[in-house]
């Protein structure tokens, strides 16, 4: 079973112009942790690749921008699911975290990627 990546947000501007110092290292980590796929690669005027998963898309982009302080807010559809996918085991009750963003409350977990990426993977609590 897989969980549906169904929004994603950006901490910023824009999920499309994530920076990264190195798109071609960057791209085989989504690939193989989020089951990303490649849809686009762009050289000029910046380095680029655009990813897909399910509904959501990112673009990781060599744009002299930090990467510690950029990532994105993934919406799924099973938070548990997601976390066992991307992490090979079950989560446990302190793998978790509940935030609220814009009056909606998140079950939530946090995975920093190795080019300084930080992405908050969460599901609303109803």
């Amino acid at each position: 079973m897989k969980a549906v990546f169904k929004r994603a947000v950006p901490y910023k501007k824009d999920a499309l112009n994530l920076p990264v110092e190195n798109v071609d290292e960057a791209v085989p980590y989504y690939e193989k942790k989020f089951a990303l796929e490649v849809v686009t690669r762009e050289d000029k005027p910046q380095k680029r690749a655009i990813l897909k998963r399910d509904l959501i898309q990112i673009g990781l982009v060599e744009n002299g921008g930090d990467p510690s302080q950029e990532g994105c807010f993934f919406e799924v559809d099973n938070v548990e699911v997601a976390f066992e996918e991307l992490n090979g085991r079950q989560g446990e009750e302190k793998d978790f975290d509940f935030q609220t963003i814009n009056g909606v409350r998140y079950k939530a977990f946090f995975v920093v990627a190795p080019d300084g990426l930080c992405y908050m993977i969460s599901e609303p609590q109803v």
